[in-house]
């Protein structure tokens, strides 16, 4: 932001004699920027995608994949499992095609107001993108450790020789609090990968977005 700095000091120093000139050098500046940061968030999203995919297809040759959808399939999860993968992916396709126009919005304004509203749009369109993958992440955590609690509790007790195994009011109280604590620190490791992520490209985007509210006063 240095170059930006500058031009605003130059304008400040004589209002009148930069006045035309500084200003739309500025305007400049920040679209410029801006631009870049929309296009970073564009990429970020999709190498976050990307880097989903090749995941998916390297545990698919593991014994841990096998194992996870036996699991599922045991638990009667596997039909909801891939329901929900494909909601998913949907939704992200969306949010990247979203990035993209935005990209490609920011990059065409010509005006002041515009740019400002185009800003307003991709943050508000980032901070969606964020909190569903938080809440996704922390539902299907959620839901799988409980019922990997529940089954390995009730295979527990029947190896014991209990006929007709019951989880105890007491245990399904603690089990709880801890699905919840274990769940709310990884969602909590996640939202602090993505304030990284997508923090500083925002904050940046922040930051354009004061410096062209004092231009279009």
């Amino acid at each position: 932001m240095e170059e930006l700095d500058l031009l605003k000091k130059a304008w400040q120093k004589d209002n009148h004699s930069f006045e035309q000139v500084t200003e739309k050098d500025i305007y400049k500046m920040i679209h410029k920027r801006s631009t870049s940061i929309v296009k970073w968030i564009f990429y970020i999203s999709l190498l976050e995608l990307g880097f989903g995919f090749i995941l998916n297809i390297v545990m698919s040759f593991t014994k841990y994949d096998t194992e996870s959808l036996e699991l599922l399939k045991k638990w009667n999860l596997y039909n909801y499992y891939i329901g929900l993968s494909i909601i998913v992916y949907v939704v992200v396709f969306y949010f990247i095609y979203r990035f993209y126009k935005m990209y490609k919005s920011i990059s065409v304004v010509d005006n002041t107001k515009n740019l400002l509203s185009t800003i307003l749009k991709t943050r508000k369109v980032v901070k969606q993108y964020v909190i569903f993958n938080l809440i996704t992440f922390a539902l299907i955590f959620a839901v799988i450790f409980s019922y990997g609690f529940y089954y390995g509790y009730m295979d527990i007790m029947i190896k014991k020789g209990v006929v007709h195994p019951e989880i105890s009011a007491k245990a399904i109280c603690v089990s709880l609090l801890i699905i919840t604590l274990i769940t709310s620190f990884v969602t909590f490791l996640f939202w602090l990968f993505y304030r990284l992520l997508y923090g500083i490209l925002l904050r940046r985007l922040n930051r354009n977005y004061s410096e062209l509210k004092k231009i279009d006063l």
